[in-house]
């Protein structure tokens, strides 16, 4: 058929004969020279990926296996230092499996892949030989992707766009591509003892959102050529900062090796979150100071054990829901080059991708290979790289069986019985983009989640919106109603007020709009629901009154999130008063503006934030009536006793049911420390000293009677929002049943100081 005849074809809806430019050779292979290379032998079929040994003859070499469902060939490639390139045929199949072992082959040789099969878009097929591809199971990368027209599989120019991924492109994408590196796993400088595990309860656990290369590009305690890498995190100047705030676990913006977007780098941009990934084994290679050709896997290594000795826990937030190919107009760089009818899930049509991810294609998790490839990334991270657990992004996406979110689908069922993975921490973003998506609540036992309930429950308190109190009360005391009927626990719900995905804490109370212009997008992207108050303002100002408010609206939202119970989580910065300049999805500024500014704490002021961080996350450390492992019940625990959970009005006597359901902008709520469910590693039972909070969001002071006896006969004032210095405790005492002022816009907590 003539190239007039196929467009005409294309316009008449018929399948197209797909290909362009140079005819492949009769066998379905690219024209090209041959070249000789050393001897591949049989080889094994597992594991997959390429892996560095010692066979039982002495000879020293590198296995390679791929899992290729549907191919009709697989050939190894391997890369000298000038990029020239050896193409060895896997001639072994088991299980799909193609894979050999190449003597001679070993640490630090840098390979792809090149699948041979059927181009066949309108049925899914996308195997095109020209394309290298990058190993899925790859433990370190070398190079990054520049996404030139050569990357993709299909020609981008073709002139019938509606059909463009449907024609063949046939130019060769290796010269354009980074390559995976042969490492040794069982390097001794790289051995891991799991002995350093902090282990930290989930109940005692204080989560720090962070970025490897922001958190650490602009410290002055860090050398320069350690800045912005692994290396700079494991740094004393940077752990330093951690152990004086009190966090005890790192969350880590994602590390898997991952792709910028075509669209960012046409704009001078890159993806600076790094949702986008291409590599599940490979630490991100842009992120280490001692080289890109395997060394970054060791530099990851010691940076876990540093954090470890420290007592920091570290949690990766990966991505697993999609990948860095896109749609099928996206390029071809692993797994859509591999099998793209195994790797992920189609439209109806095979042709398109069905996304549930805002990002072109969507892992068919449903899969016994796709899900085999998270399952042995995931081990791989914990058994070989020391990470003590995962926050899944779009982690409904990952729970949906055929169509619909299934709780009881493959991937959940298969963290739930494997040996390795139950035991370590468990995050879910539970929520996708598609239809049933949202799945705050309903995740099993095992997983915690991300409760963006309380996020906007708390900040639409604080910013004058909430129609009554349920919704608050719920949030700040573990939000029962969310996890108590699954057989769940308080920490359950990991408490956020800001994430890196939004407005920062100084934002929130500076800016209503998003001002992302800088992305290059209109000011589209982005959310608009930010339920943000700029405190009289929008942006930054000289009015000393609205900066004194938006530093005491700052303070309010901290303090509400470090005495609610469940799992706090802080983001980089907030602890100091880091801007964005109101930009609410900086995922693509990989500056100034994405970056932790360290100045901040140099600068005079008596905010005092991040000692009144520090101080707070002391009290809840050596509290646990604040950082309870079961839900209040409301009643007493003894005959004789309290309740452990008592709310009240600012008369001082207890909130009726008319109570929630009337405007307020006032919330008090007394913690009994007796009898605390549960008992201490000798098993005694918990007790500890009890506390009353009082949350009052209105612009102007209130009355307030404390609760007399039987809750207290003294309050010590610890905590005073109001206040602009906040290095130092108040230490005012008030006599039960008194009647106080609340000041304008405060949270107090107070102490029994009778033991009641």
């Amino acid at each position: 058929m003539s190239s007039a005849a196929e467009q005409e074809a294309v316009r008449e809806g018929e399948r197209p004969l797909p290909a362009a430019g140079p005819r492949p050779a009769p066998n379905g292979r690219p024209r090209r020279t041959d070249r000789s290379g050393p001897p591949v032998r049989p080889g094994a079929p597992t594991p997959l990926g390429a892996r560095y040994r010692v066979g039982r003859d002495g000879v020293a070499g590198t296995n390679f296996a791929l899992w290729a469902g549907g191919a009709e060939a697989v050939e190894v490639c391997l890369f000298d230092a000038s990029g020239a390139e050896v193409r060895l045929p896997l001639t072994e199949l088991t299980h799909e499996i193609w894979h050999g072992f190449v003597p001679g082959v070993g640490p630090g040789q840098r390979y792809g892949f090149r699948v041979h099969g059927r181009w066949d878009p309108w049925t899914g097929a996308r195997w095109n030989p020209a394309k290298l591809l990058l190993d899925p199971y790859a433990r370190a990368v070398d190079g990054e992707y520049a996404l030139p027209p050569e990357v993709y599989g299909h020609v981008r120019d073709w002139p019938q766009q509606h059909v463009a991924d449907t024609v063949r492109d046939d130019r060769d994408s290796a010269p354009h591509v980074p390559k995976g590196v042969v490492v040794h796993d069982d390097a001794p400088d790289d051995e891991w003892t799991d002995d350093r595990r902090p282990k930290t309860p989930w109940a005692d656990s204080v989560i720090y959102e962070l970025h490897v290369r922001g958190f650490t590009r602009l410290h002055p305690g860090i050398p320069p050529e350690l800045r912005g890498t692994y290396a700079g995190l494991a740094h004393p100047a940077a752990i330093g900062h951690l152990v004086r705030l009190g966090v005890t676990a790192v969350e880590l913006l994602p590390v898997h090796q991952f792709a910028h977007e075509d669209h960012l780098l046409r704009r001078g941009l890159r993806n600076y979150w790094g949702y986008n990934s291409i590599g599940y084994f490979a630490p991100h290679a842009g992120y280490s100071a001692s080289g890109t050709a395997g060394q970054q896997v060791g530099e990851f290594k010691r940076m876990v054990r540093a954090l470890h000795e420290a007592g920091i826990e570290v949690i990766l937030d990966v991505v697993y829901n999609h990948t860095a190919e896109a749609g099928e107009l996206g390029p071809t760089l692993s797994l859509k080059g591999i099998d793209n009818r195994g790797y992920y899930r189609l439209q109806p049509d095979a042709r398109r991708y069905a996304d549930y991810t805002g990002c072109g294609n969507t892992l068919h998790v449903v899969q016994p290979q796709v899900l085999r490839l998270i399952t042995d990334s995931l081990r791989y991270w914990v058994t070989e790289m020391g990470v003590d657990g995962f926050r899944f992004d779009l982690a409904a996406a990952l729970a949906r069986s055929m169509h619909d979110v299934d709780m009881l689908s493959p991937f959940l069922a298969v963290i739930a019985q494997d040996p390795v993975l139950r035991r370590v921490k468990l995050i879910a973003e539970p929520w996708d983009v598609g239809s049933g998506g949202y799945q705050v609540g309903a995740f099993p036992p095992l997983w915690t989640e991300w409760n963006d309930r309380y996020r906007d429950a708390v900040r639409d308190f604080w910013r004058g919106a909430l129609p009554d109190l349920r919704d608050l009360g719920y949030r700040v005391s573990g939000s029962s109603d969310l996890y108590a009927w699954g057989g769940r626990r308080p920490y359950a719900s990991v408490n956020f007020v800001t994430a890196h995905d939004g407005f920062t804490l100084r934002d929130l109370v500076s800016y209503e709009r998003k001002h992302n212009e800088a992305n290059g997008e209109g000011n589209r992207d982005g959310t608009n629901d930010n339920r943000a108050w700029n405190c009289g303002a929008e942006g930054e100002t000289d009015d000393p009154d609205v900066n004194a408010l938006r530093r005491r609206q700052i303070r309010n939202l901290l303090t509400t999130l470090l005495l609610s119970t469940g799992v706090p989580m802080l983001v980089s910065g907030d602890e100091m008063g880091r801007t964005q300049g109101g930009n609410n999805n900086a995922y693509c500024q990989d500056n100034e503006t994405g970056w932790l500014d360290w100045s901040l704490l140099g600068r005079p002021g008596p905010d005092g934030l991040l000692a009144l961080t520090s101080r707070l996350l002391a009290l809840r450390g050596a509290h646990p009536v604040l950082r309870r492992r079961a839900f209040f019940s409301g009643r007493p625990q003894t005959p004789d006793g309290l309740r452990d959970l008592a709310w009240f009005t600012t008369r001082g006597a207890e909130m009726t049911e008319q109570d929630w359901y009337a405007p307020s902008s006032t919330l008090a709520l007394f913690l009994s420390g007796r009898d605390i469910p549960g008992r201490d590693s000798r098993g005694a039972q918990v007790t500890d000293d009890s506390f009353l909070v009082v949350l009052h969001a209105a612009g102007r002071p209130t009355a307030f009677r404390l609760p007399g006896p039987p809750w207290a006969e003294e309050y010590e004032l610890v905590v005073d929002t109001s206040l602009e210095d906040q290095s130092a405790a108040p230490g005012t005492v008030y006599r039960g049943g008194e009647l106080t002022t609340v000041p304008a816009r405060s949270v107090l907590l107070l102490r029994v100081r009778d033991g009641g």
